[in-house]
């Protein structure tokens, strides 16, 4: 007879293991143009999403019978370097903070799924759609189930990298593909901070195993196992990551972006999943923010600040679907502000329940205009706009700001580069004319004649 622990495993690889060959089928068949049938594509989606979702289901049944709450699944070291204490370590966890995000994360890809099925049937990117919607999904199911930082890492990765091709989808037009290339210099700029905050857990603990972090790894009864002043490093570096990835100020600015996408992308990463992924990982970490007043004070102010801007923005824009980004930003906000508080479980269901909401109101979203002009045709006028109630307690000036600055979205594009990308700039420009100086006076002439050749035939500017 089977033991417990040789079903979880096996229950546990399959919920792993299921959406790495569909992303594996998918891509192979690319890769060797054979590009498979939209119906063969969606049966195999739909068996990668029955087969995380089932096991998933039965492990939480087997733990609530046995009365189990920790089930870590080992894969072991896949990179040791000994001299520098680094060990690569894969770590799946199943708690009662992992399996509740990891069913809605099945649950919700599924609805997508059979609602892209029919969205872009005969399209010409269904393949290419499915193919990063698969990564997407295993970026999803890694992140959710993630026991170390590096495990986190590679699913946090996954994820955005899904997010940014998705929104460059229709790439024979310019601005989605430069809306994708904006969405992933954010993502590269947050996920810079979660990577030096990886390194540092390893200095700190010697490990990045999250348990390490805990000096009882029960989430959420455990707390943190490490100094006020280690928390507050390690806990501000997460928080950057999870403001890049959940689109907290100041990184709001990519939110409207990314809308360039297929809606059904847009429903499961801006409405649904990804954007909830920065406040699961504070949640999956919140004894760590317990042990830092003034980091529980950075979150609750970054969530306050988050929900108002969210708030303010999302009530003058002309388009539905950033309308409704701007809300879930909104709702994102109060969720860090609950995590920041203390209501774990508060948090989680707030999740839930707002990303299968929103998830909802995305899909529905192309035919939303479309039915509310057939309503004004049939009703023969305007349908009546109420304006906000706590708008008549503003002075004008204060009521034109506060316009200006939802309608600019925060100027938060504006700020990050003026203050960020364009120093950045700067700085290297300045390091290749000293870099340029340099050589030219070593080789007593002109070091980069390179520059004067002319360029390529194939240059488009002269193909044009």
């Amino acid at each position: 007879m089977i033991d417990t622990n040789t079903l979880f495993e096996v229950l546990g690889t399959t919920v792993v293991v299921s959406p790495l060959v569909l992303l594996a089928v998918l891509g192979i068949s690319a890769l060797v143009n054979r590009p498979l049938s939209e119906s063969i594509i969606s049966s195999l989606t739909r068996a990668s999403v029955l087969l995380s979702l089932l096991p998933a289901i039965g492990i939480l049944l087997i733990m609530l019978w046995t009365g189990i709450r920790n089930v870590p699944i080992e894969v072991g070291n896949w990179v040791t370097i000994p001299e520098q204490h680094f060990h690569f370590h894969l770590k799946f966890l199943f708690d009662r903070l992992s399996i509740p995000f990891l069913m809605l994360s099945c649950v919700l890809c599924g609805v997508v799924g059979e609602f892209t099925r029919r969205y872009l049937h005969r399209e010409e990117g269904y393949g290419r759609f499915f193919l990063f919607y698969a990564m997407f999904f295993s970026g999803m199911v890694l992140s959710s189930l993630a026991g170390t930082i590096e495990t986190l890492f590679v699913g946090w990765e996954m994820v955005g990298l899904s997010s940014a091709l998705l929104v460059a989808y229709f790439h024979e037009r310019e601005n989605p593909v430069r809306n994708g290339q904006r969405v992933w210099s954010i993502y590269r700029l947050s996920d810079a901070a979660l990577l030096i905050a990886a390194i540092t857990m390893h200095h700190m603990v010697g490990e990045g195993d999250f348990g390490g972090l805990m000096s009882s790894g029960i989430w959420p009864e455990g707390t943190a196992a490490v100094t006020s002043s280690q928390a507050l490093v390690v806990g501000t570096l997460l928080l950057i990551g999870a403001a890049g990835k959940s689109a907290l100020f100041p990184f709001s600015g990519w939110l409207p972006r990314a809308m360039e996408g297929p809606t059904p992308s847009s429903a499961i990463f801006y409405g649904a999943l990804s954007v909830h992924l920065g406040a699961y990982l504070l949640l999956r970490l919140s004894p760590l923010l317990e042990a830092s007043m003034t980091l529980q004070g950075i979150v609750i102010s970054l969530g306050v600040v988050s929900a108002g801007c969210g708030a303010v923005m999302s009530r003058v824009q002309n388009d539905v679907k950033v309308s409704l980004a701007y809300a879930s930003l909104t709702q994102v906000g109060i969720i860090v502000v609950e995590i920041g508080l203390g209501f774990r479980y508060l948090a989680l269901i707030h999740i839930m329940g707002h990303a299968s909401l929103r998830t909802m109101q995305l899909l529905r979203a192309p035919t939303l205009l479309k039915d509310y002009n057939d309503l004004e045709n049939k009703m023969g006028s305007r349908l009546v706009h109420e304006a906000w109630a706590g708008a008549k307690f503003l002075p004008p000036s204060a009521q034109r700001w506060c316009y200006r600055f939802g309608f600019d979205r925060g100027f938060m594009d504006i700020a990050l580069d003026k203050w960020v990308a364009i120093p950045f700039v700067n700085l290297f420009v300045r390091f290749d004319r000293i870099e340029r100086s340099v050589t030219d006076w070593m080789s007593n002439e002109p070091s980069r004649e390179s520059e004067r050749i002319e360029s390529h035939p194939e240059d488009l500017s002269k193909v044009a």
